[in-house]
């Protein structure tokens, strides 16, 4: 990844919001040009690794492509969006000045490990729903489901987990850009609605 001192982004913290906020990502396999998109949940040990937990279909080859110590890359986008010239006020001076794309991205490299155990696979599954199921009303469990049933379905799958040796974290928010053009910028997509990348932008004004 092309990385700019000033777009690179090392805050442990902000590289994990970044996976926190957008889990479903892509994870990038050796063996030629092949990707699969996955939800991965971030789990920090006490010793201070830092693991990725997912899991795949069983019918998919992927387990079976990258077995136990493959290296991959996970890569992990966050908020993103166009820029248009016209909303800096300097181009209104000079006209120098052309669309970008603004964005967030992660970039996790690791090994995986492959999980086909009955506790390891309840343990991913569980942390998985917890995390996305923690804002329903009633949030499901794997007990809700009958006991035969949800064997049935972790028989079917296989659990991947990725221990984290490198981030490489990129914040493409105009840092480059004059004080009021990054202003300008703000302010239009906050007018426009989209809060999200605005608000990334104002961390850098």
């Amino acid at each position: 990844m092309y990385l700019p001192a000033h777009f690179a982004e090392t805050r442990q913290s902000e590289l994990h919001r970044i996976i926190r906020e957008n889990p479903l990502r892509i994870l990038v396999t050796p063996g030629g040009m092949d990707a699969d998109h996955l939800p991965f949940e971030l789990l920090r040990e006490e010793e201070g690794a830092t693991s990725l937990l997912a899991h795949v279909a069983r019918a998919n080859p992927l387990w079976q492509r990258c077995p136990t110590g493959t290296e991959v890359l996970v890569i992990f986008r966050g908020v993103a969006g166009y820029i248009s010239p016209n909303w800096y006020p300097s181009k209104h001076e000079t006209h120098r000045q052309v669309p970008t794309w603004n964005y967030e991205v992660v970039h996790a490299r690791g090994v995986v490990t492959v999980l086909d155990d009955e506790a390891g696979l309840r343990g991913i599954v569980g942390r998985l729903t917890r995390r996305h199921e923690a804002t329903e009303p009633k949030p499901w469990k794997m007990s809700d489901a009958p006991k035969d049933y949800m064997e049935t379905m972790l028989r079917n799958i296989v659990g991947l987990e990725i221990k984290v040796s490198a981030f490489e974290g990129k914040a493409k928010l105009s840092q480059n850009r004059e004080q009021r053009d990054r202003e300008g910028a703000v302010d239009t997509l906050r007018d426009r609605g989209h809060d999200a990348l605005s608000s990334a932008m104002r961390r850098f004004i």
